[in-house]
């Protein structure tokens, strides 16, 4: 979506003065300390300018400027990056020294186009929030966008998800990228968590902040794990949310997250009298369908809202496990759209599925997969074995057919993209275990099914000085709920005594409840 907005120099130099005043609030020590990380530039500078076109209208009065740093620090008179960062204003007259610095999804989300999530929860109500397009993605320079995988998904919907050809025509899109990008002079392996940690250290030395306050979400987890391993002198609290833990970054986690997502649906609709009583067998009929779409995939077509195309859908069972993860965050429908599936009415599926994937034009080349597919194809498919993968999918889901044990949702066909993105394994201190005893929360949601709540329960075991919070009936991202985010601010107030109370209160929504069908 485009969004507007202009910098004035006034504000950028109003917000400095706050964080560069800000005092050393407390001394942290992190265990085990850096595990060889890079070591930020010193060559990194920052310098104020216009907010880029296109930023969301909720940064009306953020200030921004332009980091830039070594695209490859063990090269620093090589190539450079340019990153946007935005600040964000507290909503208090009188906001805390210390600001919180938001670590963005995908990998290749752009924080600067994200912050209407984090603002519209008031999440700087008394913290200036420091947002910055991560290398690689939208805002930076060079943006890595591939519009030969926009292209791809926006093909994708009227494939067979699980067929041979899908995943032979995701690896050309993905090789064409890399191509191109190569021929640009972008060094893709360059595009990774270790160069981009210390991308948000340099910026923190360059603001001249003495500590702040860490906020990960999903990817971005991963990412702060390895900043406060790697980086912890300047960290005062960290917030995890949506939960990645380094050592088990793999595609095939994603097969348990999916499962205990499911069954917490199940177990929710069971829970509520008129669900149970009109769709009593959820699990039994997922299963079904599962396997009789892989058998028999099954085509429609449906119309995009807004005046979008009419296209061609074709779901097979890999597709039914990749909806659901979208379809987390929409649980109060997912037993009536299963029935209506079962009954032959498989346009409510189809329609999230092909919104899920069709892009226009207009939005090619904006997400940053050059960012994403470089992190992938490194630190995470070459420290799982297929074997490994598939083992992961048959005890989460035994009764699927092989072909859909094949393809961990999320990360369908991710290892012949992978053989054709061609970048180098990362070093395996990269997926270390953080040690730390700096104050961390973590957050999930009981209805996530990207990052189930039993990542932030690994993760924690080694954070000797954290919170763990499980709310239930909340899906990927806590803080969009408005007890996750009044809990993770009243965390970054008293990192020793967050404010949970209302925790208990978060219950699942009630389930739409449809007509028999015949």
């Amino acid at each position: 979506m485009e969004r507007f907005v202009q910098y004035w120099t006034q504000g950028l130099a109003r917000a400095l003065a706050v964080l560069g005043c800000a005092t050393l609030a407390m001394a942290v020590c992190s265990c085990g300390g850096s595990s060889g990380g890079v070591t930020p530039a010193s060559t990194a500078s920052f310098e104020p300018g216009a907010c880029p076109t296109g930023v969301p209208p909720q940064l009306a009065n953020a200030s921004c400027g332009v980091l830039t740093v070594p695209e490859n620090r063990s090269h620093p008179g090589g190539p450079q990056v340019s990153l946007e960062v935005a600040i964000v204003p507290a909503l208090a007259s009188s906001p805390a020294p210390d600001p919180i610095v938001f670590f963005d999804g995908g990998p290749g989300n752009n924080a600067i186009a994200d912050s209407p999530l984090l603002i519209d929860t008031g999440l700087n109500s008394d913290r200036n929030l420091i947002l910055m397009s991560a290398r690689g993605t939208q805002f930076s320079e060079p943006s890595l966008g591939c519009p030969e995988v926009d292209q791809f998904y926006t093909a994708l919907p009227g494939m067979v998800l699980d067929d041979p050809s899908t995943g032979q025509a995701f690896a050309a899109a993905g090789g064409a990228c890399s191509s191109r990008l190569r021929a640009a002079g972008i060094d893709l392996p360059a595009f990774n968590s270790r160069e981009a940690a210390a991308d948000y250290e340099d910026l923190r030395r360059a603001l001249h902040i003495p500590q702040w306050n860490v906020f990960g979400h999903s990817y971005g987890t991963y990412l702060a794990l390895v900043y406060m391993r790697e980086h912890p002198q300047g960290v005062r609290s960290v917030v995890l949310d949506g939960v990645v833990p380094p050592p088990v970054a793999v595609p095939g986690f994603t097969w348990e997250s999916a499962k205990n997502s499911l069954d917490s649906i199940f177990a929710a609709c069971a829970a509520q009298p008129a669900c149970a009583a009109r769709y009593p067998n959820n699990a039994a009929t997922f299963d079904s369908l599962v396997n009789q779409l892989e058998a028999t995939p099954v085509s429609t077509q449906v119309t995009l809202p807004n005046g979008g195309p009419t296209v061609n859908v074709v779901l097979d069972g890999g597709t039914l496990m990749n909806w659901l993860i979208a379809a987390s965050h929409d649980a109060p429908n997912i037993p009536l759209n299963l029935d209506e599936l079962a009954h032959n009415q498989p346009q409510a599926i189809a329609l999230a599925w092909a919104a899920a994937n069709i892009k226009s034009q207009s939005q090619y080349g904006k997400f940053g997969y050059g960012f994403t597919y470089s992190v992938f194809c490194s630190e995470w498919v070459p420290y799982e074995t297929v074997a490994d993968q598939i083992q992961q999918a048959v005890d989460a889901f035994p009764t699927f057919p092989a072909s859909v044990q094949e393809q961990p949702p999320q990360f369908t066909f991710i290892r012949e993209l992978c053989d054709a993105w061609n970048v180098p394994q990362a070093p395996a201190s990269v997926r270390a275990v953080t040690k730390s005893s700096i104050p961390t929360l973590v957050m999930s949601g009981s209805f996530d099914a990207a990052t189930g709540p039993q990542l932030g329960t690994y993760a924690a075991q080694t954070l000797s000085n954290s919170t763990v919070v499980v709310l239930n009936g909340v899906a990927h991202g806590t803080f969009v709920n408005p007890c996750g985010a009044s809990v993770e601010i009243s965390f970054w107030d008293n990192p020793a005594a967050s404010d949970t109370s209302c925790v208990p209160s978060v219950q699942p929504r009630p389930f739409t409840i449809g007509p028999p069908l015949p």
